[in-house]
């Protein structure tokens, strides 16, 4: 959806919801695309240490009981966790 300035600030509460909706809103000046206004991104499940570990020591387990094998470097993408999420 492209909304002008002009728009925006007559109509703030439509471009609001569309946004709480999961819409993509360009903001354009003169037609002009100057700005993206994008839905809010929600951080990833934040879990206690201990719980997270106590679950990669699970899955350790079974990944030995079917004998898969990974290299570590096959994970190594260079992003964490929350950059993958978005």
């Amino acid at each position: 959806m492209d909304v002008s300035v002009r728009d925006l600030r007559n109509h703030t509460g439509r471009v609001i919801s569309a946004v709480e909706s999961g819409e993509l809103v360009v903001l354009t000046v003169h037609g002009r695309p100057v700005a993206d206004i994008v839905p809010h991104l929600k951080r990833s499940e934040r879990r206690p240490s201990d719980r997270l570990l106590a679950d990669l020591d699970e899955l350790r387990e079974l990944a030995a009981r079917l004998d898969v094998r990974s290299p570590a470097d096959d994970f190594d993408v260079g992003l964490t966790t929350d950059d993958m999420v978005g």
